[in-house]
């Protein structure tokens, strides 16, 4: 049987710097129109057919992405609204944990199984690392649903219990061993971010933004406010006001030996900052 020829269209012509093409318009993925030329109607039709399939492709892959399109898009929209150092643990946890797991899987493709599966290696890290990693499956495939990308979300019966390698339980210095510290760096600058931190219980990165503002020491109940918190973006220190919680900002009284520490220091600050020689320390 003999193939069937196939039905060149009609196109259109024009002439740009008194050569003669043919011309005819396609729709691309975004809805704009673009024009394609040729000299011959064979050779336009070719270009036709394969700027078509592009368009296609793409318009698949917007509605049809894999985990690692959708996952770094993701992202991409988290960048907005978190900060960087949170960002970057999300980057790393997403292409380390999921992306590098089920990357090329289509979003409509993944099940639970695949994710459980995919969750074993993750498993065998510390139980915090697990629930993290639970969790950005859980957003990722929920804003998947939200989008219309997916048309079921797999994550839904996925838990954090049980997951992990459980920490153990942190044990506080006891008051011999407070005091051996103390004493080994008493003319040391580390001694006063120590004391605030054994007799205040500030962590790490709000011990790094207090401030002179925000201890009182000239009342008859000293104490300090928590109202800003220290953190890097792109291996820069920068100080916040906007703690993560409400109930990170709080008042804490001041034990009497803590209260006299902070008051000789700030007698010789020249600094507004508390602990200023450490503020710079990544």
């Amino acid at each position: 049987m003999a193939k069937k020829k196939t039905q060149i269209p009609k196109y259109g012509t024009i002439t740009l710097k008194g050569i003669q093409y043919y011309r005819t318009r396609i729709t691309d993925a975004d809805g704009k129109e673009l024009s394609l030329y040729a000299a011959t109607c064979e050779e336009l039709y070719e270009k036709q057919l394969e700027a078509r399939k592009k368009v296609e492709e793409i318009i698949f892959h917007r509605q049809h992405p894999t985990v690692a399109e959708y996952g770094e898009k993701w992202l991409l929209m988290q960048s907005v609204h978190v900060r960087a150092t949170t960002l970057t643990d999300y980057t790393s946890k997403v292409r380390r944990h999921i992306i590098a797991e089920l990357g090329d899987k289509r979003m409509g493709e993944v099940s639970l199984d695949d994710i459980q599966l995919a969750l074993v290696p993750v498993s065998k890290k510390s139980a915090s690392v697990y629930k993290s990693v639970v969790i950005l499956y859980k957003s990722i495939f929920r804003a998947a649903m939200e989008s219309r990308i997916i048309d079921h979300n797999p994550t839904i019966y996925l838990t954090t219990k049980g997951g992990g390698v459980p920490q153990e339980d942190r044990q506080a210095l006891t008051d011999e061993q407070a005091a051996r510290l103390l004493d080994a760096i008493r003319d040391l600058p580390p001694y006063v971010f120590v004391m605030i931190g054994l007799y205040a219980g500030l962590r790490r990165e709000e011990i790094l933004a207090l401030q002179w503002d925000s201890v009182y020491l000239d009342t008859d109940t000293p104490y300090l406010t928590v109202r800003r918190a220290w953190h890097t973006e792109h291996n820069r220190p920068v100080i916040s006001d906007e703690l993560k919680t409400k109930a990170a900002e709080r008042n804490i009284p001041l034990p009497v030996c803590l209260a006299e520490c902070l008051k000789a220091a700030k007698e010789t600050s020249t600094s507004e900052y508390v602990v200023s020689c450490l503020l710079y320390t990544s």
